[in-house]
């Protein structure tokens, strides 16, 4: 699904009025978490999917954008220092505007919008204009990133309280509200939001004002990213570590006990792909999932999409099997992809999985049984190796196909292998091609940097298809002679890739995504 996000500027503001809308909207201030997307609730996630309009901040990670409807409006609106940033009173004006339009509106604010979030000042707004509105809290950053750096706020030996404390307004003494006395003699843990800019200013105050100057302090940046990066040192000596590691706001500040836990516990970065830059080479929406995958195991994915995915469902063949598809004693999936567009041009046709009737049905592997079973269909049968040869082989095995009608439904570019297998058993195979995978051309001048800078850990490839149209793209030579591994899901990619002249390091030994993620995880181990 593609978005138009765009930076809102005032002055091209659409003008909405009570004339257009038959009521006044509606406005969710949703919390968007600390950073990763799928940290978002449940409830969160839920608004997104009922909004006519996002307005979201530049802590809230655009990758929730994917739960809205296609046709919904969305808004950025940054808050920053230098650059194109948009004010409070302009943000007040704009969800108004959009609520008496009679819209749905999700204001989607960094962390919890009620924690350091300005959420008072937007409620007004709305309440003086009776526009309705529904909180939904979200995991506040302070909370969530000590739990990714393996950081306890509180524990019964050292911490029984917690204070949270804005780092952003100590820049003017006149105007703060921090009472430094009390918080330099806390017997807890202290949270500084926003605090890095004026790190130095925050532990001045708290020693001048009796803070040990060996308290322990740590500084987390990038918090539930592969990219996370923590600084520990005593609060006398923080402000150059922090320089020294070059950490970077947004961070989070913890002061106290608690920020001198056990390196042990940091359970997010030790993760084996903590770190590793991996490419995904798939399709758009392939790279989306496998990227999900990598980013759950602690990996930061590099998206360079290299094919993509063209149904064939329009074309006579497919349309003629169609009618005729219960008359095959078996109908053979070799692919998600194939159950995937099969099954979208049964939804545009009207029709479901009753098509199938007591045909029986063979999926190549777990994930695509799992695709099928998605539609309400559960495969008659499963290999227990996810290669097409070990489909065919297993499935003669497991019954006479003498005689027998088999339908396969594949990509185009699909090896002849399985149908000659299943035709020497005796079966009559009809082989229909529901679609097929074209290259697809992407910008690799940034890809040919970094792997020459040798900031690459992994090429992975999940087709043959994706393996040629990557090197027409980006030179062999050059990704053997780097220090690059390549990964490849299973033998007929790995031999397309020897083929093409590139050194494979490692081939999953279960031919799926998450074979592939657990083949590169065990060279770490």
């Amino acid at each position: 699904m593609a978005f138009s996000a765009q930076i809102w500027y005032p002055e091209k503001i659409k003008r909405y009025t009570l004339n257009n809308a038959m009521q006044k909207g509606f406005v969710y201030l949703v919390g968007a978490g600390p950073g990763r997307a799928d940290l978002i609730t449940v409830r969160g996630a839920d608004a997104l999917k009922t909004a006519d309009c996002i307005i979201y901040d530049k802590l809230a990670n655009p990758a929730l954008l994917k739960f809205a409807p296609a046709d919904t409006e969305i808004l950025h609106v940054p808050k920053r220092t230098g650059g194109v940033s948009v004010t409070q009173k302009e943000i007040n004006k704009l969800m108004l505007e959009q609520a008496l339009a009679g819209r749905t509106v999700v204001r989607l604010k960094g962390g919890d919008p009620c924690i350091f979030g300005r959420c008072h000042e937007e409620l007004a707004v709305l309440i003086e204009h009776g526009i309705g509105f529904e909180i939904v809290p979200g995991i506040s950053s302070g909370i969530a990133v000590a739990a990714y750096a393996g950081i306890m706020l509180t524990d019964k030996e050292y911490s029984s309280q917690v204070i949270f404390v804005t780092g952003h307004e100590a820049t003017d003494k006149r105007d703060s509200n921090i009472d430094w006395p009390l918080l330099a003699k806390l017997n807890g843990t202290i949270v500084f939001y926003m605090g890095v800019g004026n790190l130095d200013y925050i532990a001045a105050q708290l020693m001048e004002n009796g803070m040990n100057a060996d308290t322990p302090v740590a500084i987390i940046a990038n918090a539930t990213f592969p990219t996370q990066a923590v600084a520990k040192a005593s609060i006398s000596d923080i402000s150059q570590q922090c320089k020294q590691t070059g950490i970077k706001p947004p961070a989070i500040v913890v002061i106290g006990a608690a920020a001198g836990s056990d390196t042990q516990l940091n359970w997010f970065m030790q993760q084996q792909l903590f770190g590793r830059n991996i490419v995904v080479t798939r399709d758009i929406p392939g790279n989306i999932d496998f990227a999900g995958k990598i980013i759950r195991r602690g990996g930061s994915p590099k998206k360079f999409p290299t094919i993509k995915i063209i149904p064939l469902t329009q074309k006579n063949e497919f349309l003629h099997t169609l009618t005729k598809i219960t008359e095959h004693d078996w109908i053979i999936f070799t692919s998600g992809n194939g159950v995937a567009v099969f099954f979208e041009a049964l939804q545009s046709l009207n029709k479901d999985a009753r098509v199938f009737g007591s045909t029986k049905i063979a999926a190549i592997g777990g994930k695509t049984a799992a695709k099928l079973s998605g539609f309400g269909i559960k495969a008659d049968f499963v290999p227990g190796v996810f290669t097409s040869k070990e489909l065919g082989r297993q499935l003669i095995a497991h019954t006479n196909l003498k005689d027998k009608k088999v339908l396969l439904l594949r990509s185009k570019i699909a090896s002849n292998e399985l149908a000659e297998l299943l035709e020497k058993a005796g079966a009559k195979v009809q082989d229909v091609a529901v679609y097929t995978a074209e290259p697809e051309k992407s910008k690799s001048d940034w890809l040919i940097e970094e792997i020459d800078k040798g900031r690459i850990d992994w090429l992975t490839f999940a087709s043959s298809s994706s393996a040629n149209a990557f090197f027409e793209q980006i030179s062999c030579d050059m990704v053997n002679s780097a220090n690059v591994k390549v990964a490849s899901i299973g033998p007929v990619t790995s031999e397309r890739l020897k083929i093409l002249g590139v050194n494979v390091d490692i081939t999953a030994a279960e031919h799926t995504l998450d074979g592939l993620i657990d083949a590169i995880e065990q060279t770490y181990k």
